[in-house]
């Protein structure tokens, strides 16, 4: 894509160097396959784009799962696992040489400036450049200004986080919209995948996949001591989500019900999110009618190539997450984004690249609105194949206009 243009100009500038060493800092954790798939996507654009640089990837996260991963899918990128301390001094021989080596410093995609730490630590023992690749910036503390006021860059991942960068009066040719690496994610695990249709009688183009999602993520339940949370904040989270849970999923469940009767095509539920496997149960396969259960297939937690390479051939995707779209859409699958109001502004970025049509704010839609969207596609799957082609043109189309900005300033 021609994301990776808007950042060549800027690292070669910084550089000088038409080989740099550029370390990277990505991987914020492995419970959500949108976040894993954040540094393969955004790996396969700096590899692509800029042939001869050397990737450093400082991954926050020490996890021998994603990192078997990157490593089967990208062999010569180097993974470090450095600390420091609060002052920013450096605490490991690998990162003393990461800092050493790397020419420029890249902050990955995220739902804030996750490592804005990373960051301040490398401006402390470098006089070199950084930039933020495709954030969501909500707000902008004192601190964070001070942060982002260094920056080469900044490309958020939709124009409402440009929106907030204004109101701070932060604003320049060097501040962009470039969407979520995870538009450019390009690995997969055909073998695994094609295993486990085979397994479960998934036939390509033949079946859809649901995912569900709490209107609040129980970070308390899957981080160590509770994610920090008191008492009053897992209660005001979990009525929130009993509340919600069944109204929301419902709306769903009605479209995957219309989907088996007029189809007779199966369905897979899976997760984004690795407490999603507790919920799949509950509230997509449990109050389902009884002649409706046995269309229905289940995958545990996965990573994201494995999970590529399913969506690659669903007929559609339906998804409370939000990045389970976005790779459907990067494989060619319509998709649809049931958006709950207690997400973040990152869902701006749907309305931002043109798939307007299918997004549906759930407390606007009914299950009928899913449902008649999800049979037209069904019934015009050509046309649907063609939309999403044109949707992927418009993320290039979006690329494109921020790099005559780019070019421009540089």
């Amino acid at each position: 894509m021609a994301a990776g243009s808007l950042l060549i100009p800027h690292i070669l500038k910084a550089t000088g160097k038409k080989d740099p060493v550029l370390l990277l800092v990505s991987g914020w954790q492995d419970v959500n396959i949108g976040d894993i798939a954040h540094t393969p996507g955004l790996i396969a654009l700096l590899k692509s784009r800029m042939k001869n640089a050397r990737i450093i990837l400082w991954k926050r996260t020490d996890s021998e799962m994603s990192d078997a991963m990157l490593h089967k899918h990208y062999p010569d990128v180097q993974i470090i696992h450095g600390k420091f301390d609060k002052d920013y001094a450096l605490q490991s021989p690998e990162l003393e040489l990461a800092f050493k080596e790397a020419d420029f410093f890249i902050h990955g995609s995220g739902p804030s400036v996750v490592a804005a730490e990373n960051l301040r630590c490398w401006n402390k023992n470098t006089d070199k450049g950084f930039g933020i690749f495709g954030v969501t910036i909500q707000d902008v503390p004192p601190a964070l200004k001070a942060l982002l006021e260094k920056s080469s860059f900044i490309f958020t991942r939709e124009t409402a986080s440009i929106a907030v960068l204004k109101k701070n009066g932060l604003e320049g040719k060097h501040i962009a919209f470039a969407p979520d690496a995870t538009f450019v994610l390009d690995i997969h695990d055909k073998t695994k995948a094609g295993e486990f249709m085979a397994k479960n009688g998934l036939l390509p183009r033949k079946f859809i996949c649901a995912i569900p999602r709490l209107r609040y993520t129980p970070y308390y339940r899957i981080n160590p001591n509770r994610a920090g949370w008191s008492d009053e904040k897992i209660k005001q989270v979990d009525e929130v989500n009993e509340q919600y849970k069944e109204i929301d999923h419902a709306k769903l469940r009605t479209a995957m019900i219309a989907w088996v009767k007029k189809t007779g095509n199966k369905i897979l539920v899976c997760p984004e999110m690795t407490y999603e496997v507790d919920i799949m149960k509950e509230l997509l396969i449990d109050p389902l009618p009884e002649e409706i259960k046995p269309f229905i297939v289940t995958h545990d937690y996965w990573l994201p190539d494995e999970a590529a390479s399913v969506y690659e051939k669903a007929s559609a995707v339906l998804s409370f997450e939000c990045h389970s779209p976005i790779i459907a859409a990067a494989n060619g699958t319509p998709s649809f984004y049931l958006r709950q109001p207690t997400d973040t502004i990152k869902g701006q970025m749907y309305y931002d690249l043109g798939f307007n049509d299918w997004v549906f704010e759930i407390d606007d839609t009914t299950g009928e609105q899913i449902t008649e969207r999800l049979l037209e596609i069904h019934e015009n799957y050509q046309a649907a194949l063609k939309k999403v082609k044109d949707a992927r043109k418009t993320v290039d189309a979006r690329y494109d206009d921020c790099l005559k900005i780019m070019k421009s300033f540089v």
